[in-house]
């Protein structure tokens, strides 16, 4: 097992550390999700080579005709439909094998704070967590990279303890005033399917301690 004082590494590093475009399409999904570093970015890679590990080795049970392998299989589907990365309806193994990495970065708290409106950016998104701004319910939540489950989505608010509960805070003003800049040039340009969505909630600059 170990020494529990060491926590093992929950990531695997590329095999090939200098590809060109490997490293492009990292400082792409870095610079969109407002990633810290590219940990965070491994991290969700490595989870997304297990869960793809599992269906297809699953398969191969199934094809066997092997009866636990029919209960690992709901488990599986059902561990991945509640984070909300699997199709609502009826789930199968290939779906779990179509998935890709933003599938599961689009799942961390900081970017659905900042598809729900609560920040103007990603960054911005990731600051207002760490400084203890956003809750899930009735508990603070201070991890970016928390994965949210579907049912946990609508619960995400500003905590009633910060100042931001006040919808009237300056910074909220200047959340809402940039989505609805962000609102009105996205209406006249051409649509850029690359881009990130714009915030839909109640829509900056800087946060400190406030």
């Amino acid at each position: 097992m170990g020494d529990p004082k060491f926590l093992r590494r929950t990531y695997d590093r590329p095999k090939h550390p200098w590809e060109q475009a490997r490293m492009d399409e990292e400082r792409k999904l870095l610079a969109k999700y407002g990633l810290k570093n590219k940990r965070e970015l491994w991290k969700a890679e490595s989870l997304l080579r297990n869960y793809r590990r599992q269906a297809r080795q699953l398969q191969a049970r199934l094809r066997a005709k092997e009866a636990q392998a029919e209960k690992e299989t709901k488990w599986l589907l059902d561990s991945l439909a509640r984070l909300g990365v699997l199709p609502t309806g009826t789930p199968t193994l290939d779906d779990v094998l179509t998935l890709e990495t933003s599938d599961l970065i689009q799942r961390r708290l900081q970017w659905i704070v900042y598809v729900k409106g609560l920040a103007a950016t990603a960054h911005q998104a990731r600051q207002l967590i760490v400084h203890g701004h956003i809750s899930i319910g009735d508990h603070r939540v201070t991890r970016p990279g928390y994965f949210v489950r579907s049912e946990e989505e609508t619960r995400i608010a500003y905590d009633g303890s910060s100042p931001l509960s006040d919808d009237s805070h300056q910074i909220r003003n200047a959340i809402r005033a940039k989505a609805e800049t962000a609102s009105t040039t996205s209406a006249a340009a051409p649509m850029d399917p690359t881009a990130a969505p714009a915030p839909t909630g109640p829509s900056g600059p800087a946060v400190g301690g406030a």
